[in-house]
C-alpha cells in the first residue's frame, strides 16, 4: 500500500504544472544563506537581462517541439539576422546609413530573414520529408558559416541609438518579450492553429485524417521559431551595441534544455509557454549561481548537461505514465 501511495504521489508531482517553478523558488531559498550576493539587485538585473532573449528563442522552440520536431539552427539564425540588420543600419557605410527609416527597415529585414530561414527548414522537413534533426543541424552549420563569411568575423558597430534602446533599455526589452510571450500563449491556447499543432504532435497521421493541414501547420511552427530567433537577435544586437555572427552561439544547449526542463515533451504534443518561462527561469538561475561560485566553464557545462539529461528522463517517465 505504501509503495502504491508513493507511486501515485510521484506521478502527481511529475504531472504538476508548477513543479519547475517550485524547484526554482526552493533552489533560490536554499542557496541564499551561502550565496547572499545572488539576491543583490545588480545580479537580479543581470539574471533578468539574460532571461529575455533566451525566453524568446525557447518560445519558438516550444512550437517546434510540440509539433514533434526540433530546431537546432536558431542560434545561427540569431547571428545571421544580427549581421544583416546591423549591415543595413550602421553609420559606417550601411545600406541605409543615416536614413530616417533605417531602424524600422533593419528590424523588418531581421524578422523577414528569420521567417524565411524558418520556412526553408520547415519546407525541407515537410516537403522533402527529411529528419528535423539533420535539416536544422546542417542549417546551423551553413548559416553560421555564412554569417562569419559576410563579416569576416568583424563586429558591426555604429548602430542607431533608437535601435540600441530596444536591447539596451530594460523596459523596451521587457516590452518586446512580454508582447511576444502573450502572442505565443494566445496562439497556443486560444486558436485553431494551437489545437492543430497539439494534434500533430500527438499523432500526425490521425491529425491528417481529421482534416488538419499537417504540412502547413508544421512549416508555420518552424517559421515562428525563425522569427523568435530574429527577435532575440534584436535584443542581443541592441544590448551589446554590435552586430556579430557569434551572438547567441553559446545558448543552444540552454534553449533546448530550458524548454524540456519546463515540461515541453520531446515526444511532441505537449507544452505551454508558461512552462517554458519556468524552465528558462530555473536554468538561468542555476547558471547565474554557478557563475557566482566561480566554477569553471567545464564544470558549469557538466551541471547543466546533467540537469537537461534529468529533464529528458522525467519527460520519458511522464510519457510512459501517460501512454500506459
Amino acid at each position: 500500500m505504501k509503495g502504491a501511495w508513493l507511486r501515485r504521489q510521484g506521478r502527481r508531482a511529475l504531472a504538476s504544472e508548477y513543479l519547475v517553478l517550485a524547484l526554482s523558488v526552493a533552489y533560490f531559498l536554499v542557496l541564499l544563506p551561502w550565496l547572499p550576493e545572488l539576491a543583490h539587485p545588480r545580479n537580479l538585473a543581470n539574471l533578468f537581462s539574460r532571461m529575455l532573449p533566451l525566453l524568446l528563442v525557447a518560445m519558438g522552440q516550444t512550437f517546434v517541439l510540440i509539433a514533434g520536431g526540433i530546431d537546432l539552427s536558431v542560434t545561427a539564425v540569431i547571428g545571421l539576422t544580427s549581421v544583416l540588420g546591423a549591415s543595413l543600419m550602421t553609420a559606417d557605410g550601411g545600406w541605409m546609413a543615416g536614413h530616417a527609416a533605417a531602424v524600422p527597415a533593419g528590424i523588418a529585414l531581421m524578422l523577414l530573414t528569420g521567417a524565411l530561414l524558418g520556412a526553408a527548414n520547415g519546407a525541407a522537413v515537410t516537403g522533402l520529408r527529411m529528419p528535423p534533426f539533420m535539416v536544422t543541424l546542417t542549417s546551423m552549420m551553413f548559416l553560421g558559416g555564412l554569417a562569419v563569411w559576410l563579416t569576416q568575423s568583424q563586429r558591426i558597430t555604429g548602430l542607431p541609438p533608437a535601435f540600441l534602446a530596444l536591447g539596451g533599455k530594460p523596459a523596451c526589452a521587457f516590452g518586446l518579450t512580454l508582447g511576444a510571450a502573450l502572442f505565443a500563449h494566445l496562439l497556443l491556447s486560444r486558436s485553431l492553429f494551437g489545437r492543430w499543432l497539439y494534434a500533430i504532435g500527438h499523432n500526425p497521421r490521425v491529425a491528417a485524417i481529421s482534416g488538419v493541414p499537417v504540412p502547413t501547420v508544421t512549416l508555420a511552427a518552424y517559421v515562428l521559431s525563425g522569427i523568435s530567433g530574429a527577435c532575440a537577435a534584436i535584443l542581443f544586437t541592441g544590448r551589446l551595441e554590435t552586430g556579430s555572427p557569434v551572438h547567441g552561439r553559446e545558448i543552444l544547449l540552454d534553449v533546448i534544455g530550458a524548454t524540456v526542463i519546463g515540461g515541453t515533451s520531446l515526444f511532441g504534443g505537449k507544452g505551454k509557454i508558461l512552462w517554458t518561462l519556468y524552465g528558462v527561469l530555473f536554468l538561468t538561475l542555476v547558471d547565474a549561481s554557478l557563475n557566482l561560485m566561480f566554477l569553471s566553464d567545464f564544470a558549469i557545462r557538466m551541471v547543466k548537461g546533467a540537469l537537461i539529461l534529468l529533464a529528458a528522463l522525467i519527460d520519458a517517465l511522464r510519457h510512459r505514465y501517460e501512454t500506459a
